[in-house]
C-alpha cells in the first residue's frame, strides 16, 4: 500500500437512486479524479466535505465504487450525521479526500465469486469493470430496498449477476442457502469474495471454512482516520491478537479475522 494523497475535490454530481427523489435512502457521489496513479477494488477512501467546518471533525470511509480519468465514483446510503449531511452536497461543493487506502481484493483475470449485501455491492462494481473477462465473474447480490435503490445498471452486462430481495420471512433463509450452494460449487473454481454487513460476512465465512473455499471478506467497521492511528477499528485474529481493520483490511482471508 502506497501512501496515500489527500486531495481536495468538487463534487460533479450526488445523484439519489431510486423513486424518492431528494429523500433517496441511497445515491452516487461523483467526484472530480483524485488521480490516483492505481487502486485495486475493495480498497476505501476518506471523505470530509469542507461545509462540515467543525460541526464533524471525523471523516467518513467509503468503499470505491470506481475511479477512473474523469471521476471518482461512490455509493452510499444515507443512514447517520454524516451521510445525511453528505445528501446535501451540490455540484462545485469541495469534498478533502484521502486515499486509496486499505489492502483490496486479491483477484486475477479468473473466475471468481462475488457476493455483496446492502450496500457492501459497491466495490465489486469496481472489481468487474476493472476485470478483463467479466463473463468468467459471477454476482450474488442480496438486499432489503427495491433493486433501484442500488446501481446495479453500473454492473458489466457480460457478467452473470442475481439479486435476492429480502421482503417477507422466509427470504433471508432463502438466499443464505443459495449462497450455502454456489460457495460449495465454486470452492475449488477461484476465490470467493464478500462484501456486506458484519452478520452476512459470518454467514459466508462459515459457509466457506466448513467447505474448504477460498474466501476474502471486506470488512465495514467504523473508521475515523483511515490510517491506523485512531485504533478505533480494531477487531481480533483467531489468536486473540488485536488488528486495526483500515490498515491491514478491510479484506482478509476468512481463515485469518474473528467475526
Amino acid at each position: 500500500m502506497g501512501t496515500p494523497a489527500v486531495k481536495e475535490l468538487l463534487v460533479r454530481d450526488n445523484v439519489p437512486l431510486g423513486q424518492q427523489g431528494i429523500d433517496a435512502p441511497c445515491r452516487v457521489l461523483r467526484l472530480e479524479t483524485p488521480g490516483w496513479a492505481s487502486w485495486r477494488p475493495g480498497q476505501f477512501v476518506m471523505l470530509r466535505p469542507g461545509a462540515w467546518d467543525n460541526e464533524l471533525i471525523w471523516g467518513r470511509p467509503f468503499s470505491i465504487c470506481h475511479a477512473d480519468a474523469e471521476t471518482l465514483t461512490i455509493f452510499y446510503q444515507v443512514v447517520g450525521r454524516g451521510t445525511r449531511k453528505m445528501a446535501d452536497l451540490k455540484p462545485g461543493d469541495s469534498v478533502v479526500t484521502w486515499g486509496p487506502l486499505g489492502n483490496g481484493f486479491s483477484l486475477g483475470q479468473g473466475a471468481a465469486l462475488m457476493l455483496a449485501g446492502g450496500v457492501g455491492l459497491a466495490p465489486f462494481i469496481g472489481a468487474s469493470l476493472a476485470h478483463a473477462h467479466p463473463e468468467r465473474l459471477r454476482l450474488v447480490f442480496g438486499h432489503r430496498l427495491d433493486l433501484g435503490n442500488y446501481p446495479w445498471d453500473m454492473l458489466p452486462p457480460a457478467m452473470s449477476a442475481e439479486n435476492h430481495h429480502e421482503e417477507k420471512p422466509g427470504d433471508l433463509d432463502a438466499f443464505l442457502a443459495r449462497l450455502e450452494q454456489l460457495i460449495r460449487e465454486h470452492a475449488d473454481q477461484g476465490p470467493v469474495l464478500a462484501c456486506g454487513p458484519t452478520p452476512f460476512l459470518r454467514a459466508v465465512q462459515r459457509m466457506a471454512l466448513d467447505c474448504g473455499a477460498q474466501a476474502q471478506l471486506s470488512l465495514e467497521n467504523r473508521m475515523a482516520c483511515g490510517v491506523g492511528a485512531c485504533l478505533g477499528c480494531v477487531s481480533e485474529d483467531p489468536d486473540g491478537n488485536r488488528i486495526q481493520i483500515c490498515t491491514r483490511g478491510p479484506v482478509f482471508p476468512a481463515t485469518d479475522i474473528t467475526l
